[in-house]
């Protein structure tokens, strides 16, 4: 009888191990299927066009010529320029959550920054057209252009049309904020106490121990919250598409509107009726692809280090 048991239970266990295994390996499968089904469809593109696809700046369906550049542009000024604006405030929220917030506070803030991350693109798109675009529009652009005076140099020059690189920025730093502070705050807190009382024993004020010797033990962690942060900007559609301008070319004023390759396929790939038009629309997301791939990996990468820190 006992030895039928132990068999019965080293069986159940090889087939748990076997499922669970399966179940592992079948998520870097799909990814490989997922990317070899862009690259497929993007080869034509790639083929015809060579690297001018990644280096030209003209998009003409009607002419067959697609260059991806203004794209690659919108996509890289709108995600770092959402960085610029919502590390900070993420930073602070996840420092005041972790070291000043008392107990009865901490939760119900930590709960409603972490909502913001479920509320839908398609909701934050709408709330920047009927809120945030008429704001930016006859307020902040008119009060950066001629009360500050910035109206004469590249980044501040032109219209206000309210539709613009500006726009959609501000929108991705309010959609990324709770990423990069849920990310910092849990490494914050995961800073050994004796870390603290150390500094606080050789005379340390509270902000010099927060400053000295927590931030830089979570530094490699906080690192990886903002740029887990820059990957989720690199990938939104819709908020953006709705906020861009969607007009592709390369300028040097955030208050031009702009494209993206995210929301260029949004926006073309059911009307793609050429075949290179449709290989251009899938080059560009394999480009998407392989950045927002490169900096997830470089995230999870920063994370883990300091977790291992911290043992």
């Amino acid at each position: 009888m006992g030895s039928t048991s132990i068999e019965g239970a080293s069986s159940a266990d090889r087939w748990y191990r076997i499922i669970t295994t399966a179940c592992a390996l079948s998520i870097p499968l799909l990814l490989g299927f997922i990317a070899l089904q862009v690259f497929v469809g993007a080869w034509p593109a790639f083929e015809k066009f060579g690297l001018s696809f990644l280096t030209g700046s003209t998009w003409d369906v009607g002419a067959g010529e697609f260059g991806a550049a203004p794209m690659i542009y919108g996509t890289v000024v709108s995600s770092v320029l959402a960085l610029v604006l919502a590390t900070p405030l993420a930073l602070g929220v996840a420092i005041f959550l972790s070291e000043f917030a008392p107990p009865w506070l901490r939760q119900p803030v930590a709960f409603l920054v972490d909502l913001l991350a479920a509320i839908p693109s398609v909701v934050y798109g709408l709330w920047g057209i009927f809120v945030l675009l008429p704001v930016l529009r006859e307020d902040v652009m008119p009060f950066l252009a001629t009360t500050l005076g910035l109206g004469n140099t590249p980044l501040f020059s032109g219209p206000a049309y309210g539709n613009s690189m500006l726009a959609a920025s501000v929108i991705l730093a309010i959609m990324i904020l709770p990423y990069i502070s849920a990310v910092a705050r849990e490494v914050l807190m995961a800073v050994p106490r004796a870390q603290r009382e150390a500094a606080l024993a050789l005379g340390a004020t509270r902000w010099e121990m927060i400053r000295d010797a927590v931030v830089p033990y979570a530094r490699s962690g906080i690192i990886g919250g903002i740029i887990l942060g820059l990957g989720r900007a690199l990938g939104e559609t819709m908020a953006v598409t709705m906020l861009i301008g969607n007009r592709a070319e390369l300028s040097a004023s955030l208050f031009a509107p702009g494209y993206t390759l995210a929301s260029v396929i949004a926006n073309e790939f059911a009307e793609a009726s050429t075949e290179f038009h449709t290989a251009a629309l899938m080059a560009c997301g394999a480009v998407l692809l392989v950045v927002t791939l490169m900096v997830n990996m470089i995230a999870r990468w920063l994370v883990g280090r300091v977790a291992r820190e911290g043992r």
